[in-house]
């Protein structure tokens, strides 16, 4: 499991701030033999009569000199998550979460 990113906390907290329940930290997938894990899981209740909104979020910082470099790693990873995600729980959105100046 990699380290947790330089914006974890601030994309955590403003998940929560907006009704979020923070159900996964990190979000643990299987790809075939590889392991993998999305930064968070999340889940939002719409309605008690619905059923809640699910997401998982991968966050980036581009804190590197090169951000191409970063972007092609982040959307290749993206990629990868997303179609081990449909596997295992097609009804969970993933995002990624970048600074705004990305």
């Amino acid at each position: 499991m990699s380290s947790k990113d330089a914006f974890h906390t601030v994309v955590k907290t403003a998940l929560e701030k907006d009704g979020w329940l923070i159900t996964h930290d990190p979000y643990a997938l299987q790809a075939g033999t590889l392991e993998l894990y999305v930064d968070l899981g999340a889940e939002k209740i719409i309605a008690a009569e619905k059923q809640g909104q699910k997401i998982a979020v991968e966050i980036k910082s581009f804190l590197s000199p090169s951000k191409i470099t970063e972007l092609y790693a982040a959307l290749g990873q993206f990629i990868i998550y997303r179609i081990a995600l449909q596997k295992k729980e097609a009804n969970r959105t993933l995002y990624l979460a970048v600074p705004s100046t990305v």
